[in-house]
């Protein structure tokens, strides 16, 4: 997009075309303006158009350009944080609902995808959490254990047992969640986006909104192009997000991300590494992914912006740390690369604010947009609809806050991500 090779690299050049979509042009009129075509924007204006309301869709660049295009692809249940932190961290009423929204995304996820036809690669075979030494070990077991409390299909298995699954002999065991899997995440947010013109939206890109006023009744958003009236306002633009609501932006410390793609493996390769083609991570600090696309070709990525320095060290570490895992690969070629930014929230959890009369927002997905985006974008359609109060939602009502220091703690985890991956090895 924008003629950047490292915005969205694998997922650009191999999902289906966008639908046609043009820029905002003059004045028109909808029940709801929704700022932002992510998962969260998209799936709220799929819920509202299917539900009758008038609903437009304002984006700044193009579908999914933001995280929603450049992500691993990993469909995962839950948030990094363990399962009873969540009443600890929101109460026990918004904590319960919270974890059974979230528990329940990816089958959300795949219902959407069945339902709409949606062509972005869906493997419904679960996840592996990869326990990197004892310390990681203990990390999975406790949150299987916490899973299992909930009657979710989870289980840990023992070093042979992943070893067997992943073609590698690097961990100490993983956590397989069922619940989980894999998609294309750029044909995944194209789909949506196709979806919801289907029942009626109306999207339009390349249109940044410029200034928001309320004007009776009403929001009146404008464009260089153009101005959308509105009962309310969703925005959903997370962690990149910016005027005129950039307090989703401002709370978020953005994390870098960055993915390579080998070129498609052998078939031989193929059947010894992840031949259930499960989505995995690592339970490092600067943690590690990796995944098979349709075509056979892994992608690897880890904590890192392909930008500067910041390349060439990443790209040498990223082949150093195949050969650890899978020692069998023999010579690796990238045939792609990309990176992008994930918004970090100070407890690790989502936040829901309203941000002025009638304009609603949740940000902060903490690198698990997919399933939570989702899920949360129809939260928000019924809400609106009046279909959910405001006492019952997942989230409770919160005012934006802003994290301690966000641009050093930027620079810093993007510079100790070379420095990590420079100096030290995979383990």
């Amino acid at each position: 997009m924008q003629n950047d090779p490292l915005s969205h690299g694998l997922w650009e050049t191999t999902a289906p075309p966008a639908p046609p979509t043009p820029p905002l042009s003059g004045r028109i009129r909808a029940d709801v303006a929704v700022v932002g075509c992510g998962y969260t924007g998209l799936s709220t204006a799929l819920r509202l158009a299917e539900s009758g309301a008038r609903v437009a869709a304002l984006e700044a660049v193009e579908i999914g350009f933001g995280g929603a295009g450049r992500n691993v692809g990993l469909v995962n249940a839950g948030m990094w944080v363990m399962p009873r932190e969540f009443p600890k961290a929101l109460g026990p009423d918004y904590g319960e609902r919270a974890l059974t929204l979230l528990g329940g995304a990816p089958r959300l996820v795949w219902d959407i995808v069945e339902t709409y036809a949606i062509d972005c690669d869906p493997v419904r075979n679960g996840t592996l959490q990869c326990a990197v030494g004892p310390k990681g070990l203990a990390e999975i077991e406790e949150r299987t254990r916490q899973w299992g409390e909930r009657g979710a299909p989870v289980s840990v298995l023992s070093a042979a047992e992943t070893a067997k699954r992943i073609g590698s002999a690097a961990y100490a065991g993983a956590l397989l969640d069922l619940r989980a899997g894999t998609i294309q995440p750029l044909a995944y947010a194209r789909g949506l986006a196709r979806a919801a013109i289907a029942a009626g939206a109306a999207i339009y890109t390349q249109s940044p909104v410029r200034t928001a006023e309320r004007t009776g009744g009403a929001w009146r958003l404008t464009t260089a192009g153009g101005a959308l009236e509105a009962d309310w306002v969703v925005v959903a633009t997370d962690a990149y997000g910016g005027a005129p609501w950039p307090q989703g932006r401002r709370e978020q410390v953005r994390l870098p991300y960055f993915n390579f793609a080998t070129r498609p493996l052998s078939v031989e390769l193929q059947a010894s590494i992840l031949p259930g083609r499960e989505g995995c991570w690592d339970t490092k600090t600067i943690l590690s992914s990796f995944r098979f696309d349709r075509a056979g070709r892994l992608v690897f990525g880890s904590v890192g912006a392909l930008r500067g320095t910041g390349h060439a060290i990443h790209r040498a570490w990223a082949k150093r740390a195949l050969l650890k895992i899978f020692p069998n690969i023999g010579r690796i070629e990238f045939e792609s690369q990309w990176y992008g930014m994930i918004g970090m929230t100070d407890n690790a959890l989502p936040r829901f604010h309203r941000l002025a009369d009638h304009v609603v927002t949740v940000c902060g997905y903490n690198g698990r947009g997919i399933g939570p985006g989702t899920a949360f974008g129809r939260v928000l359609a019924d809400h609106i609809l009046g279909r959910v109060s405001e006492k019952d939602l997942p989230l409770p009502v919160t005012e934006p806050d802003a994290p301690l220091l966000p641009t050093l703690r930027e620079a810093y985890y993007e510079a100790g991500a070379q420095v990590a991956h420079g100096l030290g090895g995979w383990l």
